[in-house]
């Protein structure tokens, strides 16, 4: 059973930044495409960026980086330059195969879920 556990929101102003840390079960990483999605209330799950090979949804483009230590089996989600708009409830989740397709933003992909932790942004 894979468990993800996230870490690392919180509330920072426009132009901050925040390292989120996704904890994951061993061998996690070798086994399943390791992703970040977000969801604002009254919007749809969205697809933020997925690992391996690392790629971002058009919006945090330049801004996020992902990346994973599998010798601590933790995934990250570095953001830079938050925007409101990036206020969410972000999830790490993991799924399908050990390399993400061009299937990685749906949510469908992915058979286990973090419970989430909240990023807010004020102007």
């Amino acid at each position: 059973q894979v468990q993800l556990q996230e870490s690392g929101g919180g509330s920072v102003q426009v132009g901050g930044a925040l390292r989120l840390s996704c904890a994951a079960s061993e061998y996690t990483f070798s086994t399943y495409c390791m992703a970040w999605f977000r969801q604002a209330p009254g919007k749809e799950r969205e697809g933020v960026a997925a690992v391996w090979p690392a790629t971002y949804t058009d919006s945090v483009v330049g801004r996020f980086a992902i990346s994973r230590d599998s010798a601590t089996n933790t995934l990250y989600l570095q953001m830079t330059s938050l925007k409101p708009e990036d206020t969410a409830m972000y999830y790490c989740a993991a799924g399908g195969r050990w390399y993400c397709t061009s299937s990685w933003r749906l949510p469908g992909q992915y058979n286990y879920w973090g419970q989430g932790t909240q990023v807010t942004v004020s102007s």
